[in-house]
């Protein structure tokens, strides 16, 4: 297989309809924000970008970890094979790739379905447990879930604490904002700027927009909510979770046409599976697997079911593809 550095990578950045210019920024550790009252941002029954009464939040299904013991080294490929199960950390409200489809109950999404290929491959059973922004990574180091399958962005910071699989998306972080209200990233200057609670997108904009203020929210339908209710100006996160949450409200005669996702992208990011540092016989099961599904056309299909043309959520994937090599190394 032809290898393709990190610089040629992120040149293939996914493109929706048309995207803006590309601005890769260094990540300070100072983040601007401001507390939420989650209590003031009630759910509107008028229309809802998630069914947020059949789809639970994702702090109601997990308790909230903030700190994390790392559990003593183990085999993990040989202790799912054991115990018959892959336990897996996912998003539960973070379409399309973590959701729990309101009518059979059950988790879906881009993520899913390549978790559902692991377990095939060592022939065991899946159990998915939610996870947030800001505890999927101690919820690995806990113990409590094998592997996050959790739009999990590969950063330096998060690379020291655990192990990333090669790269199994291309992405950039955007803006969801009104229509018509943004044209240059100058535009979001002293505005609120709305974003999952521990995502890689707090520091992503304190970097790109400083004068902005960043507000934290438990999820990614909250802070649409709040983006409804004029409470901020736009909420930011990767562009595909933002075509996720677009999609309902073109969906709805009551917000159809009013929002956007505007030409203006203030990074360029790779997505990858999380895995427990020193776990390396896992490790090597999950990227073999992954080259195998780039070679069999299996990771095409399911990009093409969540992100196709046909999909509610269309990206192109352009010449990007699953490769054997760590994408934070830069030869």
């Amino acid at each position: 297989m032809r290898k393709i550095a990190l610089p040629a990578i992120i040149a293939l950045a996914l493109t929706c309809a048309a995207c803006g210019k590309v601005l890769v920024t260094d990540m300070p550790t100072a983040v601007k924000t401001v507390p939420v009252d989650t209590a003031a941002v009630p759910a509107d029954t008028a229309v809802a970008p998630v069914d947020t009464a059949a789809v639970p939040a994702d702090t109601a299904a997990v308790p909230a970890y903030t700190a994390a013991t790392p559990v003593a080294v183990k085999d993990t490929l040989a202790d799912v094979k054991a115990k018959g199960v892959l336990v897996a950390g996912v998003r539960g409200t973070a379409p399309p790739f973590g959701t729990i489809n309101p009518k059979t109950d059950l988790n879906e999404g881009y993520d899913i379905d390549f978790v559902h290929y692991f377990a095939k491959k060592l022939g065991v059973k899946v159990e998915f447990k939610t996870v947030t922004a800001s505890n999927r990574i101690p919820m690995l180091l806990d113990g409590k879930v094998d592997i996050l399958a959790a739009a999990l962005t590969i950063t330096p910071d998060r690379a020291e604490k655990i192990n990333f699989s090669y790269a199994y998306f291309l992405t950039g972080k955007k803006f969801l904002a009104q229509k018509g209200k943004f044209k240059t990233l100058k535009d979001f200057t002293g505005k609120k700027i709305g974003t999952a609670k521990g995502s890689a997108a707090e520091k992503t904009l304190a970097a790109a927009v400083p004068e902005s203020v960043i507000v934290p929210y438990n999820d990614y339908p909250t802070a649409i909510t709040a983006l409804r209710q004029g409470k901020v100006h736009a909420v930011s996160t990767d562009e595909a979770i933002l075509a996720g949450q677009l999609s309902p409200l073109e969906k709805s005669a009551a917000t159809r046409g009013k929002f956007e996702i505007p030409e203006i992208r203030i990074s360029t990011e790779v997505l990858g599976f999380g895995i427990r540092k020193d776990d390396a016989n896992f490790l090597k099961f999950i990227n073999a697997a992954l080259i195998e599904m780039e070679q069999t056309g299996e990771a095409r299909k399911i990009f093409n079911r969540w992100f196709g043309p046909q999909s509610e959520c269309p990206i192109n994937r352009s010449k990007f593809m699953i490769m054997d090599k760590n994408p934070l190394s830069e030869d």
